[in-house]
């Protein structure tokens, strides 16, 4: 439902969150590759968070007002703490890092976190809104599998010095998306906390604003692992058997993971793995120019070379046409933001340029790709031509497998489903 279009499904009283994405994904005909999430979306408060796959979707349902919706999209960070811990959790703001002299090793970190018994704790500063007031307050709070506490004196953590402001049990934790605009918030990395079963009321929410991304994304992750625990990590390691719903369509549907591409040679007998980047390079040119002799479209045509590298891209899942740069980045934002997560898109300041936005550390970077011509042939670089394409498939399959002047390869494409 990303894109604007809707789909009635009937939803059993079972239901999860799990089985619903595979119901679309499979109605869809999309890849199911473990990344699509269920989203619950709350337009007028501008507010959504993903469902965690164990959830009853009824049960989410019934405490959503007329003009909430659920959407249906890919969300790549949705387990990626698991994968990564320690980008998730820096270590100034879990206390027991500071308390040890940071020796946590990042499996012992995630074990604490699932483990009911341990206590770890998030500390940090936050902006928090009081009910009923258009005012922001900056201060020190705590996060515990009870609740989450605010410090009434600076940074103390003496219980008497501490206020609760929500628990986690009955709540549950949302992206606020319009914080600047809706809320007056002091940041774009706003969050909040509401009621399970409230009526989403503006003085139900408990409106709290971090001062970066990775803030935010930590605040939030913790909120997770310490309402759901192990449950999140079952999730994570068991895509559940696909009950009753899709018991009747037996084929699995095939998926092939960004990993195992690598670059083949296929000019002998049989086919070898290209290690070295720049063979792998030649021979994506020669293959690429091959193709194009197959279907009379030598060098010696620029009329149809340039009309065809100028139009192949467009079927592409990664590519968004004529989109703005704040739109490009709302959509990263919404697919979760992993390494690697990338879009091209029509550059504004040149038509004639395309944008490749990619992920990388939690932060969102633009590179220009321009088209240059040598010979009477346009190729197309984001290198100013040190490495050259004849099209953008091309451009994005060699930075697939090749970091060149990237920080990082290109790995999950950003895609719009049409349901």
């Amino acid at each position: 439902k990303n894109d604007g279009i809707g789909k009635v499904v009937e939803i059993p009283a079972d239901m999860t969150a799990r089985d619903l994405c595979q119901l679309l994904v499979y109605k869809s005909h999309c890849v199911d590759d473990n990344s699509w999430a269920l989203v619950e979306h709350h337009p007028l408060l501008g507010l959504e968070r993903c469902l965690e796959d164990h959830e009853l979707v009824v049960q989410v349902q019934a405490s959503m007002t007329s003009d909430s919706r659920f959407l249906f999209r890919k969300n790549y960070a949705k387990y990626e703490f698991f994968r990564s811990p320690l980008t998730f959790f820096p270590e100034h703001m879990v206390a027991w890092c500071q308390e040890t002299n940071h020796t946590i090793p990042p499996s012992q970190l995630l074990k604490n976190f699932l483990a009911t018994s341990s206590c770890p704790e998030i500390q940090g500063y936050l902006y928090v809104k009081d009910f009923g007031r258009k005012s922001w307050k900056k201060v020190y709070m705590f996060l515990r599998r009870s609740g989450i506490y605010c410090s009434t004196k600076g940074t103390s953590k003496e219980p008497r010095h501490l206020q609760l402001l929500a628990d986690l049990e009955d709540s549950n934790i949302f992206t606020v998306i319009t914080g600047k605009k809706q809320h007056g918030a002091p940041t774009d990395y706003g969050f909040c906390i509401k009621p399970s079963k409230g009526r989403g009321e503006l003085k139900e929410l408990r409106m709290l604003c971090a001062e970066d991304e990775q803030g935010r994304t930590c605040w939030m992750t913790a909120f997770r692992l310490f309402k759901y625990g192990i449950v999140l990590y079952q999730n994570y390691k068991i895509p559940q058997q696909r009950k009753t719903l899709l018991s009747h369509f037996s084929a699995p549907v095939r998926s092939v993971s960004e990993n195992s591409l690598v670059a083949m040679d296929f000019s002998g007998r049989i086919g070898r793995v290209i290690d070295n980047p720049v063979e792998a390079q030649s021979a994506a040119m020669e293959e690429g120019h091959a193709w194009r002799v197959r279907h009379n479209l030598g060098s010696h045509s620029p009329l149809h070379h340039s009309s065809l590298s100028s139009v192949i891209h467009i079927a592409q899942l990664w590519f968004h046409g004529r989109i703005t740069r704040e739109e490009s980045h709302r959509i990263i934002h919404q697919q979760g933001q992993v390494d690697g997560l990338f879009l091209l898109r029509v550059s504004q300041s040149n038509p004639k340029a395309f944008v490749l936005t990619l992920c990388h550390h939690q932060k969102i970077k633009h590179f220009q790709i321009l088209p240059c011509e040598e010979d009477g042939q346009v190729f197309f670089s984001l290198d100013d031509g040190a490495t050259k394409f004849t099209d953008l498939i091309q451009l994005v399959e060699f930075y697939q497998l090749n970091r060149g002047v990237l920080p990082c390869k290109l790995k999950h494409p950003c895609t719009v489903v049409a349901l």
